[in-house]
């Protein structure tokens, strides 16, 4: 497997592209409302045909994974993009501070939950554990941003923390965006919460008890609690 940028993509492109399905992909392209093409491969396949390129032989040097990354994200088929993202969480161990630019490029473009949650909670989530100093910069840069998918992604980087969770930075998070009538905020709002009720329960039940939260905030953070 080629390590150089440029061959690598265009080995990755040229085996998802010979495994696409035309019915498979309209299909796809349907449950995501018509938003992005696809090849048309299911994920447990694409996870059979990528494994040779995220192997240890075949893994491209880190020095090349914005240039990769940025290749891949301007494919139109979907299939692309969910690969890349799982590429650069290969190398989260290695990331390095300027490499936040990367991760906002991957959320604000070609948006939608299924990119951005896997972002946000295992990319941007790793990152902002190695350098903790970025955490406040970018989420009230993100929060004042307006864009939805980067306040989301405020919202889910802590999604796996479970007893590192913050919850002084959750609770400044969540209030930021109280009143918000946009389904993807209160719905990671609820997700957040209820994810960490497995943690610390009471602490999510006071937290609901005491706050505005629209209704699918509340319900979803109080799901596991019922």
């Amino acid at each position: 497997m080629s390590r150089n940028a440029s061959e690598f993509v265009e080995n990755l492109e040229q085996v998802f592209r010979q495994h696409s399905n035309a019915k498979i992909a309209q299909e796809q392209k349907a449950y995501m409302r018509n938003k992005f093409e696809f090849c048309g491969i299911k994920t447990p396949i694409r996870r059979d045909l990528q494994r040779p390129f995220l192997s240890k032989s075949g893994l491209p040097l880190k020095a090349g994974l914005t240039v990769i990354t940025k290749k891949l994200w301007g494919n139109p088929e979907r299939e692309f993009q969910y690969f890349a993202q799982e590429l650069v969480y290969k190398h989260r161990k290695q990331f390095e501070k300027e490499d936040i630019a990367l991760l906002e490029y991957m959320v604000m473009n070609k948006s939608w939950w299924d990119t951005v949650d896997f972002i946000g909670a295992k990319l941007i989530g790793a990152y902002f554990e190695k350098y903790p100093g970025q955490i406040k910069p970018y989420v009230d840069k993100w929060l004042a941003s307006n864009n939805i998918w980067l306040q989301r992604c405020c919202l889910l980087f802590q999604l796996k923390y479970k007893e590192n969770l913050d919850t002084k930075k959750l609770e400044y998070i969540i209030k930021h965006l109280l009143g918000s009538r946009e389904f993807f905020i209160n719905k990671a709002i609820g997700w957040v919460l209820r994810e960490y009720s497995k943690t610390n329960p009471n602490w999510v039940i006071q937290f609901v008890n005491q706050n505005p939260l629209e209704r699918l905030s509340q319900k979803e953070a109080l799901r596991l609690l019922s």
